[in-house]
């Protein structure tokens, strides 16, 4: 079986020295592609920057970039041969008009971005997402969470939708313990309660071989 993982976040150059990003560390991706390697599995795992090290096992290449285009671009490259697709990585949704060549200097009281959409990996490449293959996707909500994660997992033709809320103490970026929902596309439930992000990762790969289609 061979799976791509997006982990991490995504840097959007501002100019030479400032970026558009978040706090994601890639910690939850990282633990996912151990826990596919457990059970037997080759992972490609596309991360972003992250000060984590690259995992030791030989069967997980990763593949360091930078920003959204670039993380596109590579899960593109392998998308078609994975078995299993998961999108754990927190993607800038917007990226500057513009990346200045030297660095902006301080000047008046405000200043403004333009910004313009980054491609959704997701959705793009779910739009070409075989019977077989299966997909997961992860989604990070502060309001009317079950309704956007239902949503997201929808429109991008995901087969589960992994489900982080901000409001949930211990879970989401920076911590190394996690509190999850997954959904499927039926509404059905799976909750994992806070615990350590590998033992999480554990319980969401032992979950994604047991939905997956028996053809795959």
């Amino acid at each position: 079986m061979h799976v791509l993982l997006t982990a991490g976040p995504t840097y959007e150059p501002i100019d030479p020295v400032r970026f558009l990003g978040n706090r994601s560390t890639g910690k939850m991706g990282y633990a996912l592609a151990e826990a596919f390697v457990a059970q037997g599995a080759n992972v490609t795992l596309i991360s972003g920057p992250s000060q984590l090290p690259d995992p030791a096992s030989a069967r997980i290449r990763t593949v360091r970039v930078e920003t959204a285009a670039e993380m596109f671009a590579e899960a593109a490259k392998v998308a078609e041969a994975a078995d299993v697709w998961v999108f754990a990585a927190a993607v800038a949704d917007y990226r500057p008009v513009q990346v200045v060549t030297d660095k902006i200097k301080k000047s008046g009281e405000t200043l403004t971005l333009e910004l313009v959409k980054n491609v959704d990996i997701a959705a793009t490449l779910g739009q070409c997402k075989r019977a077989e293959q299966f997909a997961v996707g992860f989604a990070l909500e502060t309001t009317n969470e079950l309704a956007h994660a239902q949503d997201k997992l929808h429109r991008k033709n995901f087969d589960l939708i992994v489900l982080n809320s901000l409001r949930d103490v211990g879970a989401g970026f920076g911590h190394d313990t996690n509190k999850v929902t997954v959904l499927d596309a039926a509404g059905q439930i799976v909750n994992f309660e806070l615990q350590s992000k590998a033992d999480v990762a554990r319980g969401l790969v032992s979950l994604i071989l047991a939905r997956r289609a028996p053809t795959a």
